[in-house]
């Protein structure tokens, strides 16, 4: 129990089948007498579809089937809806063009999708689909947001190409706190597109069994629940009662794998069309580069108000977000509920005003990506507190120590709708600084300096919003579907146990936390302990994994369910020990009377549950339980990351010297899981901020960046050793305490890194800094040195 329970550093369990070649994912599973899919997509970014002309394919080697648009507009398909719909500003929802699984009339953007063709093999299949002719009709296309409300109109429901026009905050009182401001920051931040490029590219089988009217799907999906209701309410229109979905291993997902998507729709309903039999696809990763949903595409002006003293007055934030050519399954609540409610980050600002434009463009669609608009919102608000400080000759730590929510604020209401239960910020600070010996910055920048090098050190303090809820509130904003979880522990008669979860585990470790949890709460073996998840027809209905909720969400419905477990075991422990229940009591796997040596083990009371031949009166047989849990508030994880750098102005590289992130994520489960978390958020924030980017030519709508020869992923060699530490201040609303950590590094490090980049150059670029653009900054101030 010592080494396995909460706050053990337990080694993941699922991964000796994955580092052994064991796991099990879609692309693992066939079916028997399967065909394959393959998707002929657009090869023009914006065109009117004149004439398709499948004859070809269909008489090609090994072809079962070519179907288009047409088809499945005759079998009544619907469209991919968003989940969450958004108010404007003038109290009207946001625009909400069709999205067909397969194009009707016209191509919105490269990779599009025209038709399938399903065939004995995939070769066949990408074969056949070279010989299909598609007439287009190519009209303008626009990739730039800046440029959408000015160009050619993609879809007849949204004049302007304006999905939204909404608006956060008070911008009276913005404007007056800005009138009487001492100093005022201005900045223009673009937040750059990225591709999601999870290990595993996305993969579906749709299969319907003739005999039963079932399908079954098997998809990388974060959340299969809700795939199957969005294929079943809205698009396929088929009963949930015949509909399973099971998502395996899946090999990453950052939010990319949230959505419904036109492949494994059109797969399923596919598979009754040619019969029965089952039809696979899986991406390749060009597909994936033009097809997956992307994440940021952010273009900001921003600016701060202080006082003399270095106060906060205000700030005004005017955002125009890229939703690509369609809406994906939750692309409006990003740029808008996930972003704007976020601006007041960890500081005491009383007013904040944000107007969020949100437009179509000739570009893939996007959506959540990991943070989903937590990270765009902290680089906005540590971009100008840093840039801030240096305007006003203040020391960037201190400004922030000055304006931050102090312990005794909290709960802590906020200017931009959300409700701070709790936090503590100094501590994270303080440790931050004494990490990274930031007292003794000066001397290594003058080290630096002495052989010709650039060095800059930037903080970020940042706050976001974790396990989306509750309900009621979400509801009330738009959101389409419940936010809580569900959990059932179910006790065999000899005392082992399997927990199914609505949460989802595509690399967090939740069979292992999962069952640290259950294991200590239980007082039974962990080994004991199975976890299943991601399988519709196994485990109650959830709502999935992703905005850091699986532990404070899906973590509390376990302990619920735990919680009835152990009630109804003192009902029997009582009765077998002949006493009142209200005498039993319960702890380390062990039910006993007070004040006497009287004891049940938890399994003795397992087997009595499923052999009550000795069993209280009125207590039915067996010991299985569910539970669901919506959260009473989001929860609110929080730190400070720090980033050091070395540039060589000569090349233009910037080496990352050092990085230290002190964060507090409530109480911890594993911190092993947890470090690990954080080095891939940092990872992927560090891509962003120094490498990656998604670039479309702006006349053609070609994706320029269709590869990694083209879109530049992070290395080993791009990092050094993370030094990570956590502080903690325990969330006041669920049962563990607990606030999240899946999305933390990805939060905080851009800022971290491109104020540090920024501080060594002493001029402001936007991401992603690659080596060419601070080289031709480094050059310019060189340049201002000489003269």
């Amino acid at each position: 129990m010592a080494d396995s329970g909460i706050g053990s550093r337990t080694t993941r369990r699922e991964d000796k089948r994955f580092l052994t070649g064991k796991g099990r994912y879609t692309d693992d599973i066939n079916r028997h007498g399967q065909a394959y899919a393959y998707f002929l997509r657009a090869p023009v970014a914006h065109a009117r579809v004149t004439g398709i002309d499948t004859s070809a394919a269909e008489t090609a080697p090994g072809v079962v089937a070519v179907f288009t648009g047409k088809d499945m507009e005759a079998d009544g398909v619907g469209s991919l809806p968003c989940g969450w719909v958004v108010t404007d500003k003038h109290g009207q929802p946001h625009k909400a063009p069709p999205h067909f699984p397969l194009v009707r009339d016209a191509v919105r953007y490269v990779g599009d999708h025209v038709a399938m063709v399903i065939a004995e093999s995939a070769a066949e299949a990408k074969d056949a689909a070279e010989l299909i002719q598609v007439d287009y009709e190519e009209l303008p296309a626009v990739v730039d947001p800046m440029q959408a409300r000015s160009s050619q109109q993609i879809h007849e429901a949204a004049p302007e190409n304006l999905c939204y026009d909404w608006e956060l905050g008070d911008k009276a009182a913005a404007d007056a706190a800005f009138a009487k401001a001492a100093h005022v920051t201005k900045l223009d931040l673009i937040n750059n597109r990225l591709v999601p490029n999870a290990m595993e590219p996305r993969a579906a089988i749709g299969e319907w069994d003739s005999g039963t009217d079932e399908y079954t799907i098997y998809s990388t999906s974060q959340n299969p629940h809700l795939l199957r209701l969005i294929l079943c309410a809205f698009v396929l229109g088929l009963p949930e009662s015949r509909v399973r979905v099971i998502a395996p291993d899946v090999g990453g997902g950052f939010g990319s794998k949230i959505f419904a998507y036109a492949e494994e729709t059109a797969c399923t309903w596919a598979s009754k069309k040619i019969g029965g039999r089952p039809v696979k696809w899986t991406a390749e990763r060009g597909e994936a580069f033009l097809s997956d949903c992307h994440g940021r595409d952010h273009v900001t002006h921003c600016e701060l108000a202080l006082d003399a003293d270095g106060r906060f007055l205000g700030m005004k934030v005017d955002t125009t977000a890229n939703m690509g050519a369609y809406l994906s399954s939750f692309a409006t609540s990003v740029p808008s509920y996930l972003y704007a409610t976020l601006l007041a980050g960890q500081y005491t600002t009383p007013v904040v005003y944000a107007n969020v434009k949100a437009v179509f463009t000739n570009t893939a669609p996007v959506d959540a990506y990991r943070g989903a608009g937590r990270p765009e919102a902290t680089y906005v608000v540590e971009r100008l507190v840093e840039i801030a400080a240096r305007e006003t000759g203040r020391d960037p730590a201190e400004l922030r120590r000055l304006n931050f929510i102090k312990p005794d604020q909290f709960p802590y209401q906020t200017p931009v709708a959300l409700m701070y239960d709790i936090g503590d910020y100094e501590p994270s600070l303080d440790k931050a600084l004494s990490m990274i010996d930031y007292k003794g910055f000066g001397a290594r920048k003058a080290a630096s300096e002495a052989r010709g090098k650039l060095r800059g050190i930037g903080l970020s303090a940042y706050i976001e919003a974790c396990g989306i809820a509750p309900s009621a509130v979400v509801g009330s904003l738009g959101a389409g579907v419940g936010l809580w979880e569900s959990a059932t522990v179910r006790f065999n008669a000899t005392g082992t146990v399997a927990v199914m979860t609505g949460a989802h585990s595509h690399g967090q470790g939740h069979e292992t936390t999962f069952a640290q949890l259950v294991s200590e709460k239980l007082g039974i073996p962990y080994e004991n302990v199975e976890i299943v998840h991601g399988d519709t027809g196994r485990i109650p209905m959830g709502m999935g994994t992703y905005g850091s909720r699986s532990l404070a969400v899906g973590g509390s419905a376990i302990v619920k369910a735990c919680d009835k477990i152990i009630a109804k075991g003192k009902k029997i422990a009582a009765h077998l020990m002949e006493a009142s229940e209200g005498d039993v009591e319960f702890a380390n796997g062990q039910f006993t009377v007070a004040g006497t040596d009287k004891s049940k083990a938890m399994a003795e009371i397992a087997f009595t549950a499923y052999v009550p031949h000795n069993y209280p009166e009125g207590v039915e047989p067996g010991l299985d339980e569910t539970a669901f849990y919506d959260p009473l508030n989001f929860t609110y994880p929080s730190g400070v990351h720090i980033a050091e750098v070395e540039i060589d102005p000569d090349t233009g590289i910037t080496t990352i010297a050092d990085w230290v992130a002190v964060d507090d994520f409530g109480n911890v489960i594993n911190p092993m899981i947890v470090e690990g978390q954080v080095h891939g958020g940092i990872a992927q924030g560090v891509g962003q901020a120094l490498l990656e980017h998604t670039v479309y030519d702006r006349d053609s709508g070609q994706l320029l960046t269709g590869s990694y020869m083209d879109y530049a992923m992070p290395r080993a060699d791009n990092f050094p050793t993370f030094r990570v530490e956590t502080t903690t201040s325990a969330c006041t609303h669920n049962p563990l305490g607990v606030k999240g950590c899946g999305e933390a590094g990805a939060i905080a490090s851009p800022a971290a890194l491109m104020n540090a980049i920024t501080d060594a150059l002493g001029v402001e670029i936007d991401m992603p800094a690659t080596p060419e653009k601070v080289w031709r900054a480094a050059q310019a101030k060189l340049r201002v040195a000489a003269e």
